[in-house]
């Protein structure tokens, strides 16, 4: 069954080399990696390599729930472009694009079954919000 793709994007006004560097790097993960107020990832692991593995636990700030999100990588081509594939076997594929004094970031995710592709979409793009936020404030 071909899975339907949703895409997201931002604008982040910073140098690629920072916004590859909190994109992969778990200290900066745990930062952003949230589509609201009330949610945090406590701990991420992140393994960039081809075949290496994430695991990003995303947690209710008040303990009532947390689920891992994870997955593997399936190709990396640093500062421009990451494939993985999620254990629920989806894809996911984030190209950084650069531009003047600035980066466009691009995620493309096949969407899941349990949700509505409109609160998938504003989910992703809640946390691309909170990823540029992250990377500017820096």
């Amino acid at each position: 069954m071909k899975r339907k793709n949703v895409t997201v994007q931002t604008i982040v006004n910073a140098p690629i080399e920072q916004v590859w560097k909190c994109w992969i790097e778990p200290k900066h993960i745990e930062q952003w990696n949230a589509a609201s107020d009330d949610w945090h990832t406590p701990k991420a692991v992140n393994d960039v390599r081809e075949g290496g593995r994430f695991v990003y636990t995303m947690a209710a700030k008040d303990g009532s729930v947390s689920f891992d999100f994870n997955g593997t990588f399936e190709e990396i081509i640093e500062s421009k472009k990451i494939i993985t594939r999620l254990d629920d076997d989806r894809r996911v594929w984030v190209t950084f694009e650069e531009r003047d004094h600035s980066v466009q970031v691009v995620e493309t995710f096949e969407i899941e079954d349990e949700n509505t592709e409109e609160l998938q979409r504003s989910g992703w793009q809640a946390i691309l919000d909170n990823f540029k936020k992250y990377v500017e404030s820096l």
